[in-house]
């Protein structure tokens, strides 16, 4: 039993710093973060996780209830909103992990982004920050806000044209997006293998819906080698656009989008691509380009 519990500590130190950055950007405090980090080994601990497949999926959407809560807590209370004082430092508290890291993370999620966040709805917040930040898909974001997927769908929209209106330097964000996504498409067309490599995250996940499925992709590929094989040498007819204010990539016929390619971007790699066509989803977008 020692020895389980032992490979589960060993799991869980695995996937700390993903952790602590989604916790973080929910809460905007590295203290807090760290306390929803611990309440989620808690949990770990006291379950029974033999069945789970995507143990770094099981933890961060039980980190995202535990903040969920905090932030509803926090709001019941009425507590000052934390654009009225400097927010905490990302601090590594173990001792481990990369300094660097920690040093992009807290540039990445700075005051003046962290001063935005905290004037959404909790579930806004959340339902932003899982999809744009980390790729979570909305199937898997509604059940935590307790909304249906279109619902939550509309939630992070409704969040990202507040922070994208409210941002000191919304160009600043998107024309590094737009950098990382040109480079993404040209390797693309090229078939530019380890370019392709170099620009994705090495958990980055990519995500088609039934439609685009329908059409012969494949419903959800991980890593980021298994990533950049599906684009390698593709994406001719696509091309750059901005979806819902973020940059992106259209394929489009006789004028129409056909499929639409949204990208989660941080710290400079692809965390995650989604590709849109179902024709109602596609209608509720903002498409320019």
């Amino acid at each position: 039993m020692e020895q389980q519990h032992d490979g589960l500590a060993e799991r869980f130190e695995a996937n700390r710093a993903h952790l602590r950055a989604v916790a973080y950007r929910m809460l905007g405090s590295a203290s807090e973060a760290e306390d929803a980090v611990q309440e989620a080994w808690i949990r770990l601990s006291r379950s029974d996780t033999s069945g789970v497949e995507n143990l770094r999926g099981w933890l961060t959407t039980v980190v995202a209830r535990v903040c969920l809560d905090m932030l509803r807590a926090r709001e019941s209370r009425r507590e000052e909103p934390i654009g009225d004082h400097v927010p905490e430092p990302v601090l590594n508290h173990d001792g481990g992990g990369n300094p660097e890291h920690e040093a992009l993370l807290a540039d990445s999620v700075g005051p003046a982004l962290l001063v935005v966040l905290d004037t959404l709805a909790p579930a806004e917040r959340l339902s932003f920050v899982l999809h744009d930040m980390f790729a979570v898909p909305f199937d898997e974001i509604a059940p935590i806000v307790g909304r249906s997927a279109a619902a939550t769908r509309q939630l992070a929209s409704r969040a990202r044209r507040r922070v994208q209106g409210a941002a000191p330097d919304p160009g600043a964000d998107l024309a590094r997006q737009r950098e990382v996504v040109d480079a993404f498409l040209a390797a693309s067309r090229g078939g530019d293998f380890d370019a392709l490599l170099a620009l994705l995250d090495p958990d980055a996940v990519l995500r088609a819906d039934a439609v685009t499925v329908q059409m012969g992709a494949e419903a959800e590929v991980r890593g980021a080698r298994a990533v950049a094989g599906t684009f390698s040498g593709r994406a001719r007819a696509a091309r750059p656009a901005l979806i819902d204010g973020a940059a992106g990539l259209v394929w489009s016929v006789g004028g129409q989008p056909r499929v639409v390619f949204t990208f989660a971007v941080a710290d400079g790699k692809i965390t995650g691509i989604e590709m849109i066509a179902d024709p109602e989803h596609l209608g509720e977008l903002a498409i320019v380009g």
